[in-house]
């Protein structure tokens, strides 16, 4: 194993999960759960095949990520967090907290997988109004529906977290091709710190 040859905490993580993809993987399994390799490898596009098996094998011999030969129908070896690798949950949430800043414009060709919004909009779903009545809120950025839901935005991922993180007003994604179904005020309910609350604007 590559090492940073440093007797600290830090660095002795990044021995283990700093290598390239490797967090990406966790994030996989952390998102779908057990997983075949069929599914981490859509999960992950741009991953070499051979590339995908070394990381692998390589979390499997930390002890992050444990392998179990399934039963049929599965018929297939299945990839499962192991409770030290799950204890990454808090590090990734983190980071994808940290990286929203470098998503309002998306690169050219960049991938995108409806699965991976969990990240990021998991840090804007906190309601602040528990005792009101329930909401469903959906997201379409792809084929999809929620039973019945409150509200629903529709648009590139890009336009929905700018809105959910009040980096726009509903006009403004409105603006840049979002669909609106419902009312946009209970959006302040997620977040009603809202910078210069984006319905009154």
């Amino acid at each position: 194993m590559r090492t940073y040859g440093q007797y600290c905490s830090v660095a002795k993580a990044l021995d283990v999960v700093g290598d390239r993809w490797t967090l990406l993987i966790i994030r996989e399994l952390l998102l779908q759960g057990p997983c075949r390799y069929t599914d981490l490898k859509s999960g992950l596009p741009g991953i070499a095949t051979n590339l995908l098996s070394d990381r692998l094998r390589d979390l499997e011999q930390a002890g992050l990520i444990r392998r179990e030969e399934a039963a049929p129908p599965v018929a297939t070896a299945l990839f499962h967090l192991t409770s030290a690798g799950a204890e990454l949950e808090p590090v990734l949430t983190a980071l994808g907290g940290w990286g929203i800043r470098y998503m309002t414009q998306p690169g050219d060709g960049d991938e995108f997988r409806s699965h991976w919004f969990a990240f990021p909009v998991s840090l804007f779903l906190h309601d602040h109004d528990p005792a009101g009545p329930p909401l469903t809120i959906e997201l379409r950025t792809r084929a999809g529906r929620a039973p019945s839901p409150d509200l629903v935005l529709q648009g590139t991922p890009r336009v929905i977290l700018g809105l959910l993180s009040a980096h726009l007003t509903p006009a403004e994604a409105q603006d840049l091709g979002l669909e609106i179904d419902g009312d946009p005020a209970i959006l302040n309910r997620l977040q009603p710190d809202r910078a210069g609350s984006a319905t009154s604007r």
